[in-house]
């Protein structure tokens, strides 16, 4: 997900995202731990989306 598709979305709709796309990492690394990935670097994108909505959610904060 690109920063400004984030960008886009509402804040309650970007931590219902962000909710989401944290209980699929959690889910890709104990599948991974199990039996490896075709593509480990999936983990790696959705963990760096994660941390694009993470700070796209605390500028909003300290904007208010």
């Amino acid at each position: 997900m690109k920063t400004k598709e984030i960008k886009e979305l509402e804040t309650k709709d970007l931590a219902e995202r962000m909710e989401a796309e944290v209980a699929k990492y959690n889910q890709m690394k104990l599948n991974h731990s199990i039996t490896p990935l075709e593509n480990p670097s999936q983990i790696k994108a959705v963990r760096r989306d994660i941390a694009r909505m993470k700070t796209e959610l605390r500028q909003r904060e300290l904007n208010k």
